[in-house]
């Protein structure tokens, strides 16, 4: 409404007027029309008219008002609602996946464990083909007694034995001095995809046989997967085996799993020339990784017990 004042007096209120000459682009528009439009902040370049050429009528316009309405009363399906609830995708398209509980409590223990141990690496390789030729005459027996023999309890084997000629390597550092464990437990890494890992222990590994340590692999991997170790099953570990092979990786360098004094991985085993008495020949071989803590071992006492797990291995009788 607009007043205006005519000789000193208000004149009485005019109506507003609108336009009503013809739209290039819209065609005529009536006054309900307009008017409607204006209450419902609709813009009718976006109304599809169905009157006399084109004309939009205010049925044209309620309808649209109406089917408006219905898509706010519906859920909207962004980008975030269809992704997992740990995931946040910002407007550039990257996303922010939340970290679970198991992935903070792995950074905080690799975190702590670099920072506490000066971690040294040494690499020998090992020709398994003693090994594969046991396995192969052996497996089919170990699969009537309901368990799957791997390439992993061998390696296990292997580092008990080194661990029971240099009993320093199954050790912790403590300010008082050196804390050497009588017992042999062997923690394994087993991946859960995603989620993470976890080291479940094989306690008093140096008392079973291949078939018993097998059986035991099979056991703890499976219940790992599934979510079912008991707490104690992943406590009292004093040296740790990380196959990382199984997903084609050669060799690595892993960090300890405190307080131990150690930690080996296992590359994959790939088939590759090499020199034997002279002679080229062909064997199945595989790089072992061995990470220790300068603090307990030196580089001598290290490639002792290396070279002792790759001698078990090449002479398996």
């Amino acid at each position: 409404v607009v007043e205006s004042k005519v000789e000193g007096r208000k004149s009485k209120p005019q109506p507003t007027t609108l336009d009503l000459r013809p739209s290039t682009d819209l065609g005529f528009i009536s006054p309900v029309v307009a008017k409607i439009a204006a209450e419902h902040g609709v813009d009718l370049s976006q109304v599809n008219g169905t009157g006399l050429n084109g004309r939009i009528t205010k049925n044209d316009l309620l309808s649209y008002v109406e089917s408006k309405k219905t898509e706010d009363r519906q859920p909207q399906t962004a980008t975030v609602s269809r992704q997992p609830s740990a995931v946040i995708a910002s407007s550039s398209g990257d996303q922010l996946i939340k970290h679970s509980t198991m992935r903070k409590s792995i950074a905080q223990h690799m975190v702590e464990s670099k920072q506490i141990s000066p971690h040294v690496l040494t690499v020998m390789e090992a020709d398994m083909s003693r090994v594969s030729k046991h396995r192969a005459a052996n497996k089919a027996a170990f699969e009537r007694d309901g368990v799957n023999l791997t390439f992993t309890a061998y390696f296990m084997m292997a580092i008990v034995a080194g661990l029971k000629a240099y009993p320093q390597t199954n050790s912790s550092w403590s300010d008082e001095g050196l804390l050497v464990h009588k017992n042999i437990n062997l923690g394994m890494a087993v991946s859960l995809s995603e989620d993470g890992l976890i080291v479940p222990v094989i306690k008093n590994a140096d008392n079973l046989s291949l078939l018993a340590m097998a059986r035991s692999i099979n056991d703890l991997a499976a219940r790992s997967r599934n979510k079912k170790l008991q707490p104690d099953e992943v406590k009292g570990g004093t040296f740790t085996l990380t196959n990382h092979g199984v997903s084609g990786s050669l060799f690595a360098f892993p960090v300890i799993n405190q307080p131990q004094a150690g930690i080996l991985g296992v590359g994959a085993m790939q088939k590759r020339v090499v020199v034997i008495d002279d002679a080229i020949a062909i064997r199945p071989m595989v790089y072992m990784s061995f990470v220790f803590d300068h603090r307990i071992l030196d580089g001598a006492s290290a490639d002792w017990f290396l070279a002792k797990v790759k001698d078990t291995l090449e002479n398996w009788a």
